[in-house]
């Protein structure tokens, strides 16, 4: 029988604050699956016209899935939340696009007609569980050189794409690196950031209970000249830093997806519609380039250009691999449209749990961007991938960016 595919929406997302990995930072006692339990209870607080049990599914990401972040996380979240025993759960890993597969995967199911509703999500703890924890890969992926060894090390793939494009100069990404600085610290003071945040209560032996309600990760103030004498672990001389990179968080997102008949049915939210997305390989060790092929497959799909894409929000695991983006597509450094509450050098990257905080803020530039019809969220992905999702706002008027600021169609043909 022929099935009618089903338009999805993005009803709503919300994150913690992020947390820097570690002893010292503010996670550092509290544990992972509790961070990702208080996403999906204030989307289900958020969003009472949702009755619980009408979720039917919920898929949640962790790239190390170990101790606290296992156990089929997606199912043992969902119950600790206080979703019914009938709502499924299951654990999902893309590395750093853990999060946006969870949308993705649980998003087909929509359209497909397996599902109304679901929550998707990831999280990470990255101070108890460093990246490849507990893993045992197989010596032949090197020992056959099917990858470089340096695909291992995120750091020196960021290194292999200056190499690779020597124009992209470490002055560049540090530049870039403090423009993400300057944008989040802007849009903490327009209080931009602060709707999607959920307070989390947090523990330490030495100092008692606090409550997390910002982000600990961003260095306002941060300079390229203070960036430029920093050092290059990666390589000696090298052009990766901590200051031009995201650095190594804690933290975990949630969003709900629904069909859009059953969010006007349930009177939910529509912030966004589901376009589309793609996966793409790319060489492991050049890994920083996956948003490229990506992207293009995803506008293919979608029968767009990149001219049509009107906000990116674009994930900053290193500087240099945005920037590899941002010359493929003639996008400038500065545009505007380019993250434009910062990214993850300065706000933090809990690798799963980002895809969904790209789409959360998204969401957030959509109801302030009428004029812009389409958005996407890209990433790149360990082990030589990248993956993009293209959505659209609902709330498009019609009107262009230039018709916004008073500018006629005479003008712009003239």
């Amino acid at each position: 029988m022929p099935r009618p595919v089903r338009d999805v929406v993005f009803v709503d997302g919300v994150r913690t604050p992020i947390g820097k990995a570690g002893p010292a930072g503010m996670y550092a006692e509290t544990r992972a699956d509790d961070l990702v339990i208080k996403c999906i209870r204030e989307l289900l607080r958020r969003n009472p016209g949702l009755p619980p049990e009408r979720v039917d599914d919920v898929a949640i990401a962790a790239t190390t899935q170990i101790g606290d972040q296992g156990l089929t996380i997606g199912r043992t979240a969902s119950l600790l939340a206080g979703l019914p025993i009938s709502v499924p759960g299951y654990a999902i890993d893309r590395m750093c696009a853990g999060a946006m597969t969870a949308v993705t995967t649980t998003a087909s199911g929509i359209a497909f007609g397996a599902y109304d509703v679901v929550i998707a999500g990831g999280v990470e703890h990255m101070g108890r569980h460093p990246m490849a924890e507990g893993i045992d890969p197989n010596p032949r992926i090197i020992s056959e050189g099917l990858i470089d060894q340096s695909a291992v090390v995120m750091g020196q793939t960021a290194e292999n794409l200056h190499d690779r494009f020597p124009h992209l100069t470490k002055e560049r990404a540090d530049a870039f690196a403090v423009a993400s600085q300057e944008r989040l610290a802007k849009a903490y003071a327009d209080d931009a950031i602060q709707a999607n945040l959920v307070p989390i209560a947090t523990r330490s032996s030495a100092q008692g209970w606090g409550l997390a309600t910002a982000d600990e990760a961003p260095r306002p103030g941060t300079t390229v000249e203070a960036l430029a004498t920093l050092k290059t672990p990666f390589r000696p001389h090298g052009k990766v830093t901590a200051g031009n990179s995201a650095g190594l968080n804690d933290g975990a997102t949630a969003c709900i997806l629904a069909a859009e008949d059953v969010a006007t049915e349930l009177g939910l939210p529509v912030r966004m519609r589901l376009v589309s997305y793609a996966f793409a390989g790319v060489a492991p060790e050049m890994m920083g380039v996956g948003p490229v092929p990506a992207t293009e497959k995803a506008l293919a799909k979608a029968g767009l250009s990149i001219g049509d894409i009107g906000l990116f929000e674009i994930n900053e695991a290193f500087a240099v691999q945005v920037l590899v983006f941002l010359d493929h597509f003639g996008i400038a450094d500065d545009d505007p449209r380019v993250n434009p509450f910062g990214g993850a050098i300065a706000v933090g990257h809990p690798l799963a749990s980002s895809g969904v905080r790209l789409m959360t803020q998204l969401a957030r530039h959509f109801e302030a961007h009428p004029e812009v019809r389409f958005g996407l969220t890209t990433m790149c992905i360990g082990i030589g991938m990248g993956g993009t999702v293209i959505w659209e706002n609902p709330h498009w008027t019609g009107e262009t960016q230039g018709e916004k600021q008073g500018e006629t169609q005479e003008d712009r043909t003239a």
